[in-house]
């Protein structure tokens, strides 16, 4: 969980935990604990905040302000959805809480205040557990009925692997950090050598992170090499499908691997996007995000109004 304070073009405050697993009730004190550490780093009294903004993963309904499906969130599953925005406001003494999608507003933060903002067309791509998206049309965030930009659950392969949602040959069984762990230990359990799991180990990870994924490719271990390889690829063929249909001006791409493997993994999606593009004179900027992990917050912070 990252929390962050802005005044104009600066963030003045930020402030990380781990995001509790044990119920919506610990969330909702985390969130208010994040929110008053966050302006005590800011210098600014309880009695400064004008609003809060919150990225949630998952489903929310922004005017009701609940949050009424987050998969990775326990206490957030239920049939009854959580009044996450009337709940954090009481434990803040009233202030106005927004709710927004995690990826949604990190989009939204790199687009208003990071490195998309000389564009009014962009796509943000956040590679990490899984793959998630934003898209920016005409300088306002496309939200569709819900679930505009879930570029993880496009196809890329008919058939293919297995992806999260159950369905075959999506983005995201492709390049999301959870599919490629379940691919590495299949191949594993083949026979593949490899040192994932037992640097994972080493640093006491319970899964392979976006670092782990890094040092063994940084060691030459072959199948981390040829997981993203093959992340890439469908990274490269999803962009540019998109591309050809919208003619973006900018894509940035974020997320825990993205972040983590950066500008040379960027570089190589644009190479593998080029040969198919429609208009291959004229790609779109591929960019790397300006806040990083604290792009969440910053987009959080800007729905609130900041």
């Amino acid at each position: 969980m990252q929390a962050a304070a802005l005044s104009e073009e600066r963030i003045v405050g930020s402030h990380r935990q781990p995001t509790p697993l044990t119920g919506a009730a610990d969330v909702e004190r985390a969130v208010v604990e994040a929110v008053t550490k966050v302006l005590a780093e800011a210098g600014a009294a309880p009695s400064d905040l004008t609003a809060v903004g919150i990225g949630v993963p998952g489903a929310i309904d922004r005017a009701a302000g609940t949050v009424w499906s987050s998969p990775n969130l326990p206490g957030f599953q239920a049939a009854t959805p959580v009044p996450l925005a009337d709940q954090v406001s009481q434990g803040l003494g009233g202030v106005p809480v927004m709710l927004g999608n995690d990826v949604s507003v990190a989009v939204l933060g790199e687009h208003r205040r990071g490195s998309g903002r000389p564009y009014r067309d962009l796509l943000g791509v956040w590679v990490g557990t899984g793959v998630g998206g934003g898209l920016v049309i005409d300088g306002e965030l496309r939200e569709g009925r819900g679930a505009a930009g879930e570029i993880g659950h496009m196809m890329v392969k008919p058939g293919g692997r297995m992806c999260s949602d159950g369905k075959r040959g999506h983005l995201e069984a492709y390049a999301g950090r959870g599919r490629m762990e379940v691919r590495a230990r299949e191949l594993a359990r083949k026979g593949r050598r490899t040192m994932l799991f037992e640097i994972a180990d080493k640093r006491g990870k319970p899964r392979v992170s976006s670092s782990v994924w890094l040092e063994a490719m940084e060691r030459g271990d072959r199948v981390a090499i040829r997981l993203v390889d093959e992340a890439v690829w469908a990274l490269g063929v999803a962009l540019a499908s998109i591309q050809n249909l919208l003619d973006l001006e900018a894509i940035v791409i974020g997320g825990g691997l993205g972040d983590r493997l950066g500008q040379p993994f960027i570089d190589r999606i644009g190479e593998q996007m080029r040969p198919q593009l429609f208009v291959p004179a004229r790609p779109p900027a591929l960019l790397a995000t300006r806040f990083k992990d604290l792009s969440g917050a910053v987009g959080a912070a800007v729905l609130a109004g900041g």
